[in-house]
């Protein structure tokens, strides 16, 4: 149920706080990132975007959550994002969301994991760093990995199954 609440979702991670920022300020920030990225986004695409609360530092570059009309929508910009940062040595940055001040900050773009999701892609993303497993991504809220180009797909359903790889990788 979770998972399907997020469907449409995508956060945008380490993008630069700005003073007094506004629902408009964040929307332009998805339409020039939709530009940057050849996505056919419009203003009703959006069916809600918010800055997620930090702890208690407001100074943190808390992720922005964007609620997309459609999965489709949400699908074709994750797949142009990363389509863009293969494609150019400048990968995303705040500049490419019409921010001045700190423009050369990375930007992270993905979709909106639930807790579980997150801890077990952290936990994934581990398993690249520190065996012998190459890829690791999300899809549909699920957390993938895989050994190398022809090994099969393997989907993380819990941390349990993290550390049996872990073992015997």
């Amino acid at each position: 149920m979770q998972r399907a609440i997020r469907k449409t979702s995508i956060e945008i991670k380490n993008v630069p706080k700005k003073n007094h920022e506004t629902k408009e300020d964040l929307v332009n920030m998805v339409l020039c990132l939709s530009k940057i990225t050849n996505t056919k986004i419009q203003t009703s695409d959006i069916k809600d975007i918010f800055r997620t609360q930090g702890k208690k530092d407001i100074t943190k570059n808390t992720p922005i959550v964007v609620e997309l009309g459609s999965t489709l929508t949400k699908t074709d910009l994750l797949k142009n994002c990363k389509s863009f940062n293969i494609k150019n040595k400048d990968k995303l940055q705040a500049k490419h969301l019409g921010l001045t001040s700190s423009e050369n900050t990375p930007i992270y773009v993905s979709e909106q994991l639930t807790a579980k999701g997150a801890r077990l892609h952290f936990l994934a993303r581990d398993l690249i760093k520190s065996k012998s497993f190459k890829f690791c991504w999300t899809s549909y809220g699920r957390v993938y990995v895989r050994r190398d180009e022809g090994s099969p797909v393997i989907t993380i359903k819990n941390e349990a199954q993290v550390h049996h790889l872990m073992q015997g990788a």
